[in-house]
């Protein structure tokens, strides 16, 4: 079964409060409009998945909730594609893996102690939006792994 959008949260400024949203427009080669990262260079978007949210939880001893984690996207299950070059179409909207999301302090607080560490390797992925629509939540996800160059022949 594909992955689904579970949840989409943005934060107007550095450090506001994430603010769960039904729908999201994406921006190419901006991000997402009203949220803090719109217009920076590459991290437009970051992507979790609430499968590794649930590993984070299980390592942690104690829940890891969606918003804590400051990502804007969640996805139903799965695992997210980290491998920079990995795309992912989310409706209508393409965007590219930039790189991996690595847990940040602000974690402690936001989720509680010990969250930045269960969440290692389990933090998503930031990524860059090479298309843009509405991003809502419902919207099927399909993911595509990174070329890794010519083919040998």
């Amino acid at each position: 079964m594909d992955a689904r959008v579970a949840a989409l949260h943005v934060a107007p400024e550095r450090r506001a409060p994430m603010v769960a949203v039904e729908r999201v427009q994406a921006e190419a080669g901006r991000g997402i409009v009203g949220d803090r990262y719109f217009g920076t260079r590459h991290r437009h978007v970051s992507v979790q998945s609430l499968e590794e949210l649930g590993e984070a939880a299980t390592a942690r001893g104690a829940p890891v909730p969606a918003a804590g984690t400051r990502r804007t996207i969640t996805l139903d299950h799965g695992r997210v594609p980290t491998t920079p070059g990995a795309r992912l179409r989310i409706g209508g909207v393409d965007l590219e893996v930039v790189r991996k999301a690595a847990p940040c302090r602000v974690m402690e607080t936001s989720v509680g102690p010990g969250a930045r560490r269960a969440m290692h390797g389990r933090g998503g992925a930031v990524c860059r939006v090479l298309t843009s629509g509405p991003i809502a939540v419902g919207d099927p996800v399909v993911t595509e792994a990174a070329v890794s160059g010519p083919a040998a022949g």
